[in-house]
Formats: C-alpha cells, sequence, structure tokens
C-alpha cells in the first residue's frame, strides 16, 4: 500500500475517501522511516537494552503493531480487547517489565510481519468506512471527549514519538 513514488505527498488514495486518503498518507510515511530506522538489525540489536528500565527496539516494533491493532477493536468494533487478545498484545502494549521478559529472541522479518500484517488489516477497514467516520466522537483518556481522527493520529504519532528512542537505541546497539 505504500507507494515509494508519493512517499512525501499527502494526498488522495484511490478506494478511500480524502480525510482518509490523507490520515494513511501520514501513517505511510512514518512507517516509511520507521522501517528506515530498522533496516538490517540482527536479533541482538533488536533485543539489546540500554538499561534495565529500557524498551528493545524489538518491543517497540510490536508495540506499534499493538496499538494499532487496539485501534482497530476501539473504533471499528467499538469494544476493548479480549483476554485471548491481552494475551497475544498485552506485553507489548504495556512494555515494561512484561515487554522486556516476553519480546525477545525475534528476527526482523518477524516484527516486519507483525506490523505489516495489522496494517493491511487497517487498509481494509478504513476502505469500509468514509470521512464522516472520521468525526465520531467518544470518551477517550481523562474523561474527555475525541474523535476517531484524532485516536488515529496517535497511532502514527506515538510510532514517532518511538521511533526517537529506536534511533538512539540503534546507535548505542551499533556502538
Amino acid at each position: 500500500m505504500i507507494d515509494m513514488d508519493k512517499i512525501y505527498l499527502i494526498t488522495d488514495i484511490p478506494g478511500y475517501s480524502p480525510q482518509i486518503s490523507r490520515l494513511l498518507s501520514m501513517m505511510n510515511y512514518a512507517r516509511h522511516t520507521t522501517l528506515a530506522a530498522v533496516k538490517d538489525l540482527t536479533i541482538d540489536q533488536l533485543d539489546y537494552l540500554l538499561d534495565s528500565e529500557c524498551n528493545s527496539i524489538g518491543a517497540l516494533l510490536l508495540h506499534y503493531a499493538a496499538v494499532e491493532y487496539a485501534y482497530q477493536v476501539a473504533t471499528f468494533e467499538g469494544r476493548d480487547l479480549s483476554e485471548e487478545e491481552l494475551t497475544i498484545w498485552g506485553p507489548a502494549l504495556n512494555l515494561g517489565h512484561e515487554g522486556r521478559a516476553m519480546i525477545k529472541g525475534n528476527d526482523l522479518s518477524y516484527y516486519l510481519d507483525r506490523l505489516n500484517e495489522v496494517r493491511e488489516r487497517t487498509y481494509a477497514l478504513f476502505a469500509t468506512v468514509d470521512d464522516d467516520w472520521l468525526y465520531t466522537e467518544e470518551e477517550f483518556w481523562h474523561n474527555k471527549q475525541a474523535n476517531y481522527y484524532f485516536m488515529w493520529f496517535h497511532v502514527f504519532e506515538d510510532e514517532i514519538n518511538h521511533r526517537g528512542q529506536i534511533r538512539l537505541i540503534r546507535k548505542r546497539a551499533l556502538a
């Protein structure tokens, strides 16, 4: 879905309404830069911890997939993650000690496959709604109203935020 000829364009994407196209354009660019930041990393580099409180690059990559999946469930299905889904995604959502203990020993293709699987589902789900859907409001953090547009902005804003951590960890892991 990422059209490398249009990676620097926030523009229409065939099959999607205008605002959803723009949102997906921004998500695609964020993912493009994430992929560049993790290119060719080894298992040891993906598992590297700066200290006992840090997250690994692998855990952060799986966190991206988990956050996106959780927002799919929340915004398209109107529910929280089930116990079964929390078993799968919980360590990546929570990170910290749980993430350090559970998310390790995987090669880069493992993380990229999870990211791609979740993103493909996002593309399919966004094809079923229009721009009006983005303005659906519900209670969000701290009992404040938010719309789906903001929630999906947060999905890639979280990725961009953690990508800075990935770049720092990568520098240290390769030093």
